[in-house]
């Protein structure tokens, strides 16, 4: 059983040298003691590795780690202008916050209580990609938790130690896959979870966007509380019938709004195209487009609110290109009247 000790031993070094909560710390290192005194049981070894297993996790979760925010409101808006064409309302709202931020300075006596955006709208309008952009413009790191067909709060809060397979939920994971206390964390689609789970996971939801509650969150697998305070939670949504009441009490919806062909075209033109042809190593200026044909690019098959199609029409007439220019077939294309048919994905 030495061996069993030299484990032991080694794992209350490894507890000890981490940054945990002190508290936290104790509990473990008495857990440690514990099991040492049961070496020869038979369910040693199980017990060991379960409990191996929820230290991995508590030394490795960001409990003083934190990135520097970036509270510069021109470097703020030149990527929110980079990444989408409009959403002027939306844009003032983020520099808003970001302007809060840096008049409070490295004071960190107080936490800046973050605005809950909720970003409302069809499919396609920029919910999730607005997201990412706050993340970038702030410098912090970025998690998205997608909640569609979510039927278990559980998969919010973790499931307790008692159990053979628990696992910590979403939350805490995301918190480990950000390595920082204050990521920017997107609950995606809240309004799409199982109508079975509907009540429960908006229970946690409450206490995940409650100030007055997310300092102390506790996840069943950890089982000790982490300060969600400094996480920058954002949510989307398609409609906000489905969510609580009490939930969207604690959200400042913003609606995206549909966008028209003219504006379309612009983000055609200007963002979506520039950007598939860099991912599919198109050198700039092999493939452009004449002014005429941008309405059929834009509305191939009708009206659609979003940029999904017009993004997925971009991409098809990009890889015809692509395979063309690799066979050899083109040195430089112009997509025009006559040809545009060639071109378009077919459906």
């Amino acid at each position: 059983m030495a061996g069993f000790s030299d484990q032991i031993s080694s794992t209350i070094e490894n507890v000890k040298s981490a940054r945990l909560p002190p508290k936290l710390t104790e509990n473990t290192l008495v857990r440690l003691d514990q099991l040492g005194k049961l070496t020869d049981s038979p369910s040693f070894l199980s017990e060991f590795e379960k409990f191996n297993h929820f230290i991995d996790w508590a030394i490795n979760l960001p409990w003083e780690k934190r990135t520097p925010d970036i509270l510069d409101l021109t470097h703020a808006k030149e990527i929110l202008d980079k990444n989408h064409y409009g959403l002027s309302e939306i844009k003032d709202r983020i520099l808003e916050y970001i302007a809060v931020l840096k008049l409070k300075g490295e004071d960190r006596s107080e936490v800046v209580r973050a605005p809950i955006l909720c970003f409302v709208g069809l499919v396609g309008t920029g919910k999730t990609t607005i997201a990412y952009s706050i993340a970038e413009a702030l410098g912090r790191k970025f998690a998205r938790i997608p909640f569609g067909g979510m039927g278990d709060p559980l998969d919010l809060r973790g499931q307790s130690r008692m159990h053979p397979e628990a696992e910590p939920g979403k939350v805490i994971k995301a918190l480990r896959a950000t390595t920082s206390r204050n990521p920017v964390i997107l609950f995606d689609e809240i309004d799409r979870v199982t109508d079975e789970g509907r009540a429960s996971i908006m229970g946690v939801l409450v206490e995940l966007l409650d100030p007055e509650q997310n300092h102390a969150f506790i996840d069943h697998y950890i089982d000790y509380p982490f300060d969600l305070s400094e996480v920058l939670f954002i949510a989307t949504a398609n409609n906000t019938i489905n969510i609580s009441t009490a939930v969207l009490d604690r959200l400042e919806p913003i609606s995206m709004p549909s966008y028209t062909d003219s504006e379309k075209i612009t983000i055609g033109r200007s963002y979506v195209l520039p950007r598939t042809l860099r991912e599919a190593g198109i050198p700039e200026g092999v493939l452009s487009f004449e002014d005429s044909v941008w309405p059929k690019i834009v509305r191939p098959l009708g009206f659609d609110a979003g940029i999904r199609t017009l993004e997925r029409t971009i991409e098809g007439v990009v890889r015809k290109v692509a395979r063309l220019l690799v066979e050899g077939k083109i040195k430089q294309l112009t997509i025009s009247e006559s040809n545009i048919k060639e071109y378009l994905p077919q459906w």
